[in-house]
């Protein structure tokens, strides 16, 4: 009989495995948005975030909650205002600084598009039971913590 693997090749066969398994919900979820809602995983993410920030938040706190350049933020904000699903508006006490918050309509859009959102990633995680996902919701967050 052969030893068992050492826990740090355990521990790289865990984390691909994790890597696959999160590449491959993310690759579903883009296609599902891009095909059933006409729109992208990043839009997605911004009015996720403007969402949660209803008052509005700067450029800067945007880039950083979604951990990407303001380069990035900037242009799907652009996108997204063009199309009426966001706004933006002046500092009075900083001109530099402009604060984005979603329009009317877009947290009209939102709401439906996370709602799908939500259904596809059940189903995606259907054949876990309840016991499964306090599991794994468990380790993920001892990971996080450490």
């Amino acid at each position: 009989m052969t030893d068992p693997a050492p826990p740090s090749k355990r521990r790289l066969k865990m984390w691909i495995r994790l890597l696959g398994v999160t590449r491959q919900a993310e690759s579903h979820l883009r296609e599902v948005l891009r095909v059933q809602h006409e729109t992208t995983l990043p839009r997605f993410d911004v009015m996720a975030a403007l969402y949660r920030r209803r008052d509005g938040v700067t450029m800067s706190e945007l880039s950083r909650m979604l951990l990407v350049s303001n380069g990035n933020a900037t242009t799907v904000v652009d996108r997204l205002e063009k199309d009426g699903l966001v706004r933006r508006t002046p500092s009075e006490t900083d001109r530099r600084t402009v604060f984005v918050a979603l329009t009317p309509a877009g947290l009209s859009q939102f709401e439906g598009l996370a709602a799908g959102h939500e259904a596809e990633v059940s189903k995606l995680f259907a054949n876990l039971s309840e016991t499964d996902l306090e599991a794994l919701t468990d380790i993920l967050k001892r990971m996080g913590a450490a």
